[in-house]
């Protein structure tokens, strides 16, 4: 009986072991300086898994040597790293040094369905009242906290798609450069959008266009972001 516990108790101590050694565990910073980034969107490009860092710049996602995982973060350049071992990683994104008006902004980007996409993510979002694990588990929380920063992909998308250079270009006359920085200047808010008709909207380019004819040429970009 002792030698079956001891085969029991070596078992899983091993299975606990190899658990761990699939959970790669890290913090993300900004290039150059200690601050730590929160709501950095974490994927692994091999198994799906996705994660997101803390309000401290961790983050940890199940994962295996040679998987590759890409890291976004609104106003940094992305970030990938090849895994060849399961270290704690530090990961340094550097800031974007030019205008946003030169950034992902004529992209026409692919279709975003998280719900199909990271079913997973939904399930383990939902608070049952019966059940306070639900309520309280990292796990939960995480996954809350990918719903959030889903929501906010999803209607910066919408916003790319009708503020485009396409058809922002078709009302005002700019182009090139001007153009892309009217787009950054003049932005909307996916609440504006979505409470205004096209007439509106075309309204508001107008009205914003004449605002942006009437600023010195040196205020008609936006100033570049620093790295400390």
């Amino acid at each position: 009986m002792s030698k079956i516990l001891s085969a029991i108790t070596i078992l899983l101590f091993t299975a606990t072991f190899a658990y761990s050694q699939d959970l790669l565990k890290g913090t993300v910073y900004e290039d150059g300086t200690n601050t730590r980034l929160t709501n950095v969107f974490i994927r692994d490009n091999n198994n799906k898994q996705v994660t997101i860092t803390d309000k401290d710049g961790n983050f940890s996602i199940k994962a295996a040597t040679g998987h590759l995982l890409i890291f976004n973060s609104p106003g940094y350049l992305p970030d990938t790293l090849y895994l060849i071992d399961l270290l704690a990683k530090r990961i340094n994104m550097i800031a974007k040094t030019i205008n946003l008006s030169q950034v992902n902004i004529t992209a026409t980007r692919q279709a975003f369905n998280p719900q199909a996409e990271y079913p997973e993510v939904y399930e383990k979002s939902k608070v049952h009242a019966f059940s306070p694990s639900t309520w309280f588990s990292k796990e939960g929380k995480d996954a809350r906290r990918l719903k959030r920063y889903f929501k906010m992909e999803a209607e910066e998308r919408h916003i790319d798609a009708v503020f485009s250079p396409v058809y922002v270009g078709s009302i005002v006359p700019l182009k090139g450069q001007d153009l892309m920085n009217f787009i950054s200047l003049y932005r909307p808010t996916y609440a504006f959008l979505r409470s205004n008709n096209s007439e509106s909207i075309v309204a508001y380019i107008n009205d914003s266009y004449k605002k942006f004819m009437a600023l010195p040429p040196e205020k008609r970009s936006l100033p570049a972001l620093k790295t400390q």
